[in-house]
């Protein structure tokens, strides 16, 4: 499996809910039909969160998370001016060993 993650400091949301962390996977999975799922989050760089995606191939699968996100409203967010979308194929990659693609 390949990798997606996505981060933000909640400090920079509309509506710092902490529902997102749970919200935002299941809708990517919705959204995506099953093809890009949940593998957790954590806390990085202090209050920055972190959460990885697993799906088949990380461009294809970050480009529909993208198109959900400049599209959709999570739980009272606009996401697309807060995150920072990584990708990587390696499975469960470390943030060092991924690229920046959003924005």
């Amino acid at each position: 499996m390949q990798t997606i993650i996505i981060m933000f400091d909640p400090e920079k949301l509309e509506n710092p809910d902490l529902d997102l962390t749970y919200a935002l996977p299941v809708r990517i999975e919705e959204y995506t039909d099953n093809i890009v799922y949940d593998n957790g989050y954590d806390y990085v760089d202090g209050d920055v969160i972190a959460m990885w995606l697993e799906t088949e191939n990380a461009e294809t699968g970050a480009e529909k998370v993208i198109e959900l996100i400049k599209a959709e409203r999570i739980v009272d967010n606009d996401l697309s001016k807060t995150v920072e979308i990584l990708i990587s194929e390696e499975d469960c990659a470390e943030i060092d060993k991924c690229r920046k693609i959003f924005p």
